[in-house]
């Protein structure tokens, strides 16, 4: 359930109002918009008679939310929200360009990309400390100490770092020294980690769509991570698994029009583990700012036949380069014709 205020509402008579609502029980959430000011009811709202708040004179109307997602629906919020990672703005209009290796593999490599991307125009860095594998045999990352290599690359470029987080046992260290905290695809439906990352988090979060997840699971896992008190999350498309084994998954660009109908949360793209092939990368990526993305999230590597994971998808930085020239130019162009 959502209480509307009149233009006319004082700061006072939100306070009188919260108060009196959480005096049922019930919880709160205000969002203060250019327009309008709302209070969002959580909780057993069959407590509450619409009618005993909709004759308050602060009130302009209420309505009940049938989504089971409250603090991620539109409704609750009906601005864009903006999350602020680093010094760099995600969401409202402000896009994200995330690129780095899948894996960290050593100083020379994390920096040297670093270096190339920023140059490019990315503005956030990316980069696998700890991998989760379907072979036990694989790669699994370097862990702590590919974070710390990330903080020298960002001590050379001052690019803000995004890696995954697969244990709670590892958040005092993210709060410590990482920008955004991925959430992996395997982890979107591990519900005590997300509990952990809402409540101990302290960074903004990156939570990617699970494998085979509808939109409602999806941003279901996004409403565990707010509800337990972290609202700072930004959702990324990364593909889903369909009948299609050409493409190692399927890029749902129908969930950037969908996600931004049903919440005001950002989305990003992910094209390459949406395709698992370097080379629909540029196509994709370009793709998804046209259907109005906030982000692209790349897989960038100085030597993609060497890489330890993911080396078919990674970009050099040569291509990558080529690409965010096409990108300015694409987000000029849609820039013009809204004018």
């Amino acid at each position: 359930m959502i209480v509307i205020l009149k233009q006319t509402a004082t700061k006072d008579d939100v306070k009188r109002l919260t108060k009196d609502i959480e005096s049922k029980g019930l919880k709160t959430s205000v969002v203060v918009g250019t327009e309008q000011t709302i209070i969002g009811i959580i909780g057993d709202t069959t407590l509450i008679d619409p009618k005993m708040y909709e004759v308050d004179e602060a009130v302009d109307h209420v309505m009940r939310v049938s989504e089971p997602y409250k603090l991620a629906n539109r409704q609750f919020h009906p601005n864009d929200s903006i999350i602020q990672v680093g010094d760099v703005l995600v969401g409202g209009g402000n896009l994200a360009f995330i690129a780095g290796p899948c894996s960290v593999e050593s100083k020379e490599q994390i920096i040297e990309v670093a270096k190339s991307v920023k140059a490019s125009g990315a503005n956030i860095l990316r980069g696998g400390a700890f991998k989760p594998r379907t072979s036990p045999y694989s790669f699994q990352g370097m862990g702590t100490e590919a974070i710390d290599l990330l903080l020298e690359a960002k001590k050379e470029t001052g690019l803000p770092i995004c890696t995954e987080l697969m244990d709670a046992s590892y958040i005092p260290l993210f709060n410590e020294k990482v920008d955004l905290v991925q959430i992996g695809t395997r982890n979107m439906q591990n519900y005590a980690l997300l509990k952990k990352v809402g409540q101990e988090v302290k960074k903004p979060v990156l939570l990617k769509r699970g494998l085979a997840s509808t939109y409602e699971e999806w941003i279901m896992a996004a409403e565990y991570i707010m509800a337990n008190g972290n609202k700072n999350v930004i959702l990324c498309e990364r593909g889903i698994r369909t009948y299609e084994t050409y493409t190692r998954n399927t890029l749902d660009l129908q969930a950037i029009p969908v996600i931004k109908k049903l919440t005001h949360l950002p989305i990003i793209i992910d094209p390459s583990h949406a395709g698992g092939k370097w080379w629909l990368v540029p196509a994709m990526s370009k793709a998804s700012i046209v259907a109005g993305a906030d982000g692209l999230m790349i897989e960038v590597h100085n030597d993609p036949e060497k890489a330890l994971s993911d080396g078919p998808q990674s970009l050099r930085p040569d291509k990558y380069d080529s690409l965010m020239k096409d990108i300015k130019k694409l987000v000029k162009v849609m820039a013009d014709g809204n004018d």
